[in-house]
């Protein structure tokens, strides 16, 4: 494939995954001065990375008898659907509906059972495509024993970093209660349903990120410096997010340097897992466990818990440290030693994958 087409690809992909949710910031802003309900932004905003891919092949390999178009065009209209609610519950935000739980936005129900939906009707389109399909455009699960070693190793580390969290502030016995705690037992062990229901949100971004960006930054910069260029832009990606719903304007600017830090050293450890298993169902799944173990370790199991958060200057060295230490010291893993990174192929920066017998 000529580097013309690469560059198309890219430019449409940038255009779609930094280009809508920049353009709803201002939206989000507005909804912010009117104290509106943002949450189905964050839900959205998840599923522009893989679109911008998807749409990226689509525009530019039509012809191509493997690409899954099937699930590619099922995910575009699950995430047109989630804009356009998206967009209503700023411009009509009253719209609600009475539940035996009480009043609830019709548009944050809508959101979530458009995840719902999403995510069976894509799972059938992407059984239905088979080994070939799936194998030609990264969406194969393979090496398995090597992806469950890298997500329980996660695991470990993410709840490690929790304990230190609570021990920096002399809280580590509060810790040690949570997770006595028989209903977080429980909600984690109800967490491989949920994942079904709700893994389309979280290959939305590592489909984007992991298995596209990756390895085209990796390719330019070098496998270390690809991986943490790659860190920053997602980070920043987040902006939006950062300055209008997980804290309130005035923390922004710190709540993004805290952001870009964890995605530098999350991603690091997220791409030496993909590096490691060529398996794009590995960091979805730990991005997944990123995301939905914040309930159990904050002892909240109201996904409002990700919204108004507090975060200051002050926080911003023991993040560094600690996500240096356990995360980001992966940098010196012998994945990011060699020439070449996981995917490459994949996104059509080396030969062709060959076909595979159904």
């Amino acid at each position: 494939m000529g580097s013309r087409t690469e560059k198309r690809q890219l430019t449409i992909f940038a255009l779609i995954a930094y280009g809508i949710p920049y353009l709803l910031g201002i939206l989000m802003w507005y909804g912010y001065g009117k104290k509106l309900d943002l949450s189905a932004f964050p839900n959205t905003q998840m599923l522009y990375p893989a679109l911008g891919v998807m749409l990226a092949f689509l525009l530019t390999r039509r012809e191509d008898a493997d690409m899954p178009k099937a699930f590619y065009r099922s995910f575009t209209v699950v995430t047109v659907l989630s804009i356009v609610v998206t967009v209503c519950s700023v411009l009509k935000p009253d719209a609600e509906i009475t539940m035996p739980g009480g009043t609830v936005s019709v548009w944050l129900l809508g959101i979530q059972y458009l995840q719902i939906i999403g995510s069976i009707i894509c799972l059938i389109c992407l059984i239905a495509a088979g080994k070939r399909r799936r194998a030609a455009y990264g969406l194969r699960g393979k090496n398995w024993k090597a992806s469950a070693a890298c997500i329980l190793l996660f695991m470990a580390l993410y709840f490690l970093r929790a304990a230190i969290s609570y021990a920096s502030v002399g809280e580590l016995a509060s810790f040690g209660a949570i997770m006595k705690n028989l209903q977080s037992w429980m909600y984690m062990g109800f967490m491989p349903v949920n994942f079904l229901l709700a893994y389309i949100a979280f290959f939305g971004e590592e489909y984007g990120w992991r298995y596209y960006l990756q390895p085209i930054l990796q390719k330019k910069f070098g496998l270390r410096k690809g991986v943490v260029v790659l860190g920053i832009v997602w980070g920043l990606w987040h902006l939006p997010l950062d300055f209008f719903y997980y804290v309130s304007p005035k923390d922004g600017l710190p709540m993004t340097v805290s952001q870009v830090i964890t995605c530098v050293s999350l991603g690091i450890f997220m791409g030496f897992a993909y590096m490691k298993t060529e398996n794009i169902w590995v960091p979805v799944v730990m991005h997944f466990l990123n995301n939905n173990l914040i309930l159990v370790i904050s002892g909240d199991m109201s996904v409002e818990v990700l919204s108004n958060q507090t975060v200051s200057w002050s926080d911003i060295p023991l993040a560094l440290l600690v996500n240096g230490v356990l995360f980001g010291v992966f940098i010196f893993a012998k994945e990011y030693c060699g020439k070449r990174s996981a995917g490459e192929e994949a996104v059509g920066l080396h030969r062709p994958v060959q076909p595979l017998i159904e």
